[in-house]
């Protein structure tokens, strides 16, 4: 099963990643609702989402 993570485009090293709140879906389903996403926010958006498997663990925002 896979979820979608919204998470930073410019491989920031505390891209502060969430989760979409939706339930897991196959790969296939959460690789084309990302899409769809980033579709809407086009290539240059500061954040972009992206299908992982449910066992995906975010990573945190910066923490001093």
């Amino acid at each position: 099963m896979f979820r979608i993570v919204n998470t930073c485009n410019f491989g920031k090293d505390y891209p502060d990643e969430k989760f979409l709140n939706c339930p897991a879906m196959s790969e296939d389903e959460a690789k084309t609702i990302a899409e769809i996403l980033n579709r809407r926010e086009g290539p240059n958006a500061m954040r972009y989402w992206k299908a992982v498997e449910s066992s995906y663990e975010l990573a945190p925002a910066f923490q001093p």
